[in-house]
C-alpha cells in the first residue's frame, strides 16, 4: 500500500514538473539569472495596461459624443477628448449656419440688387462662431495641458508600477491611507463563518467582482446542498459594502441584496432619523437602496455584514497567523490563498460542530 501510494505521488509530481517547470514557487525571487526576464514581463504588463487605459477612454469620450449627438448627453464630467470634438463640431455648425447667410444674401444680390440689405459678416468675425472657436480653444488647451502633465510624470494621470519580485502583484490601498504590494482578496462568507467562494485579483476595486463572487457562490451552495442529500440551496440575502455599490450590481439578476451606498455611520444616522430620504441626490437604484437601508429592518440586516465578513479575515491574519503570501505570480499566490481559507474553513467547521467524526473520515480518504 505505501508503495503503491509513493509511486502515485512520483507519478504525480513528475506530471506536475513536466506542466510547470521544477521551481517550488518560492523560489529566490531576486535571482539575477531571472532579473531580465521579470523587468521584461514587468514592462509587457505596463504596456498592455497603458493600452488598456487608453482605449477604454477613447470608448468613453466615443460615447459621450454619441450621447450629446443623439440629444441626450451623459451626465458627469466629460472626457477631453470628447470636449474637444464636441466642441470642433459646434464650431463647424456655426460656421455653415453663418456662411449660409452670407451665401444667401449673395443670390439675393444677384437677382434683386436693390433689396440685398446689409451683407452679414463672414462666419470667421461672427459673435457666435467666435464664441464656439474660443470654447474649442479652451477646450484643446485643458487636453494639451492634461498631456504635458502626465508626460511630465511619466504617467497616463494613474501611475503604472510592476514590481519585479512579483510582476502579477499591484499596489493596493489600505485602510487609514497608504499602499500594499499584493493583491485583492475577493470573498464570500455565509452566516456561519465559511468562506464558500474566494479569489485572487489584481484589481484595487471591488466593483466588477460582485457578480462574479454572487455566482461563485451560489455554485457553492448548489454543492453543498447536493453534498448533504438535497435541501435548500438558495442564497438569502447578500450584504456587501460600499465599494460593490453601482447601478449594475444593484440591478443584476441574482439573489436579493443590501450593497452599503456610504460609510456605515452615515448608514446609521439616517436609520436613526428614520430619513426615508436617504437616497436624495442619487438616482434610480441606488436611492431606493439608500431608504431601504434608512428602514428598521434593512440597517437591522446590514449590521450583520462586519460580523459575518470580517470575523474569518481576523482569524486568518491574528489566529492563523497567515500575514504575508510566500508564492509569487497570481496563479501560485491563489492556491496559497485557497490552501489557508481552506484550513480556515476546516478548523471553523470542526470547533463549531459542523463536521461529524464520520465526515471527518470521508474528508481523510
Amino acid at each position: 500500500m505505501a508503495e503503491e501510494a509513493a509511486a502515485a505521488h512520483a507519478a504525480a509530481d513528475e506530471q506536475e514538473d513536466a506542466l510547470f517547470g521544477d521551481g517550488r514557487g518560492d523560489d529566490d525571487p531576486g535571482d539575477p539569472r531571472t532579473r531580465g526576464e521579470r523587468v521584461a514581463a514587468a514592462l509587457a504588463s505596463a504596456r498592455a495596461e497603458r493600452e488598456r487605459r487608453e482605449a477604454q477612454e477613447r470608448a468613453t469620450a466615443d460615447e459621450h459624443v454619441r450621447a450629446a449627438e443623439a440629444g441626450a448627453p451623459k451626465a458627469g464630467p466629460r472626457p477631453h477628448a470628447a470636449r474637444v470634438e464636441l466642441a470642433r463640431q459646434h464650431v463647424a455648425r456655426e460656421t455653415a449656419r453663418q456662411q449660409a447667410r452670407v451665401d444667401a444674401w449673395e443670390r439675393r444680390r444677384a437677382t434683386d440688387g436693390s433689396r440685398t440689405g446689409r451683407r452679414p459678416v463672414p462666419p470667421e468675425q461672427h459673435c457666435r462662431v467666435r464664441k464656439a472657436q474660443a470654447r474649442l480653444e479652451e477646450a484643446v488647451a485643458a487636453r494639451a495641458g492634461r498631456d504635458a502633465a502626465r508626460q511630465a510624470a511619466g504617467t497616463d494621470g494613474q501611475p503604472l508600477r510592476r514590481n519585479v519580485t512579483d510582476p502579477g502583484s499591484r499596489l493596493m490601498p489600505v485602510r487609514g491611507g497608504g499602499f500594499i504590494q499584493g493583491y485583492n482578496a475577493q470573498n464570500v462568507t455565509s452566516s456561519d463563518g465559511l468562506i464558500i467562494a474566494t479569489r485572487l485579483t489584481q484589481d484595487t476595486t471591488d466593483t466588477p467582482w460582485y457578480e462574479p463572487m454572487i455566482a461563485a457562490a451560489a455554485g457553492a451552495a448548489a454543492a453543498m446542498a447536493a453534498a448533504r442529500g438535497g435541501g435548500d440551496a438558495e442564497i438569502g440575502l447578500v450584504l456587501a459594502d460600499a465599494g460593490y455599490l453601482s447601478h449594475a450590481n444593484l440591478t443584476c439578476p441574482g439573489p436579493d441584496r443590501l450593497i452599503a451606498t456610504g460609510k456605515h455611520r452615515h448608514l446609521e444616522k439616517a436609520a436613526r432619523a428614520g430619513d426615508a430620504e436617504a437616497g436624495d441626490g442619487q438616482e434610480g437604484p441606488i436611492a431606493a437602496m439608500a431608504a431601504r437601508l434608512a428602514t428598521p429592518g434593512g440597517i437591522t440586516a446590514y449590521r450583520q455584514r462586519g460580523h459575518i465578513a470580517e470575523t474569518p479575515h481576523g482569524n486568518i491574519k491574528h489566529n492563523l497567523g497567515f500575514r504575508q503570501l510566500s508564492m509569487r505570480g497570481l496563479r501560485k499566490a491563489s492556491a496559497e490563498w485557497a490552501f489557508a481559507v481552506t484550513v480556515h474553513n476546516l478548523l471553523t467547521a470542526i470547533t463549531s460542530g459542523h463536521l461529524t467524526r464520520h465526515a471527518l473520515q470521508d474528508l481523510a480518504t
